[in-house]
């Protein structure tokens, strides 16, 4: 089918990260500027952390809200996508099911102690692995990554786009641990910090969320 781009397939949740660079930019300005602008022989100068916790709470729905606005203004796109991970699901429970029967069977009395996992298990967590991968060396090289992407999608057990969207909810839930620990610090300083600190990640959810490979 003729698919939309990825950065058309994504724009409500793209805009939407946009969003949150700017407000939590803008957390940490509020602050860093009062400290800019105090007199040099002030001490103690009062600023306010509110933002940076307001911020840290709102991001996990703001970006709730917009992926639910994506998947609406592109139901045939979304049909198709869970059509492929259906099917490329059920070529990775096949292969471990195989890798399962394969493999040597324990001696007796030398159990493991903890269930293997199924199939299924193994399947969910071939691609949390690849998108993991993947996140993390686009962060270092892109075009790495990318070669990675199409390694790991050569065999038909993984879409591309299917990697790369495991690959974005990496970095999202990257970027909102980072700014859960605003919520949480113990100073104003460290508070801004750690909403500056969530911006490489959402950049990256960025970049993966509008990169086409084809």
């Amino acid at each position: 089918m003729d698919l939309p781009a990825r950065r058309r397939r994504h724009a409500r949740l793209i805009a939407a990260l946009t969003e949150l660079i700017g407000a939590a930019a803008e957390a940490a300005g509020a602050v860093y500027r009062p400290i800019a602008a105090a007199p040099p022989g002030q001490e103690a100068v009062e600023v306010s952390v509110l933002p940076c916790v307001q911020v840290s709470l709102a991001a996990g729905a703001l970006l709730d809200q917009a992926r639910t606005e994506d998947y609406a203004r592109w139901p045939a796109a979304v049909a198709w996508e869970r059509t492929q991970a259906q099917r490329t699901y059920a070529a990775r429970c096949a292969v471990a099911q195989a890798e399962k029967y394969a493999a040597p069977a324990a001696p007796l009395g030398d159990q493991p102690r903890v269930p293997l996992p199924t199939a299924e298990q193994t399947a969910a967590m071939d691609l949390v692995s690849a998108g993991t991968e993947v996140a993390t060396r686009w962060r270092a090289d892109p075009e790495e990554a990318v070669t990675l992407v199409h390694e790991l999608a050569a065999s038909g057990e993984l879409a591309v786009d299917e990697i790369l969207d495991e690959a974005l909810d990496t970095a999202v839930v990257a970027g909102l641990l980072v700014l859960l620990e605003a919520r949480t610090a113990k100073d104003p300083s460290t508070a801004a910090e750690r909403c500056l600190g969530a911006l490489p990640y959402i950049t990256l959810a960025i970049s993966l969320a509008s990169a086409d490979l084809d």
